[in-house]
């Protein structure tokens, strides 16, 4: 496999450049802003908590590795790219089943590997309505199940979670529309992807960091 062959997946590249997708590659910039801001919360909550500490980096090392994918535009970079993506995915859903739905650590643990192993074989029959954009469904379903279960039986985080999975379905909506819209918006849309999607993971911290009763919570 050559790891250096040149991708072009987005309406913004026009080249194999570097710089050939500045705002994709810029925009990657919220994903930083989310990380930081996040950062500064957990170190005013002085609790020393290792594992969202360790979510909280995940979503720099997202920023990083769009970045290189958006201006590399190869298979390594490709590979930068959606592996921290993954890893924030499972380790937050690891998370949620552990700490807000309440299961013990070795069930969440097999509750995150069983979604895995659904979301691989799942997400390709979405495939044919979705494209690429079905790899995000099952992440999708996940905020959108543990956020109604959460308010459902009144525990704190649901709503945050259900806020994040709206926003999310509006953020892949946007990256479905890069293609189709870019005859006549050469920017292409996929830079709203990075900007909902920062907002998306700054929500997910947010739940994971605060701790408060049900009858305290708002969004």
């Amino acid at each position: 496999m050559d790891w250096t062959a040149p991708i072009d997946a987005y309406c913004e590249r026009l080249s194999p450049g570097f710089w050939a997708e500045p705002v994709n590659a810029l925009s990657n910039a919220a994903f930083l802003l989310a990380a930081l801001w996040a950062f500064a919360r957990w170190r005013r909550q002085g609790r020393g908590d290792g594992a969202v500490l360790m979510l909280i980096a995940l979503v720099a090392v997202i920023a990083l590795g769009s970045f290189l994918f958006h201006t590399f535009a190869n298979r390594w970079s490709a590979l930068a790219d959606v592996l921290p993506i993954a890893l924030f995915i499972y380790g937050f859903f690891a998370l949620a089943l552990h700490r807000l739905v309440g299961l013990r650590l070795t069930a969440s643990l097999f509750g995150t590997l069983a979604f895995a192993l659904a979301g691989q074989f799942g997400a390709p029959l979405a495939e044919p309505l979705l494209g690429s954009s079905a790899a995000y469904l099952p992440a999708l379903l996940a905020l959108l199940g543990i956020g109604a279960w959460l308010v459902w039986e009144g525990r704190p985080g649901g709503r945050g979670l259900l806020w994040a999975a709206g926003i999310f379905t509006l953020s892949l909506a946007f990256r479905m529309m890069d293609e189709p819209l870019c005859p006549r918006w050469p920017l292409g849309t996929h830079f709203l992807w990075h900007g909902l999607n920062a907002l998306v993971l700054a929500l997910c911290l947010r739940v994971a960091l605060r701790r408060l009763e049900p009858r305290q919570e708002t969004v």
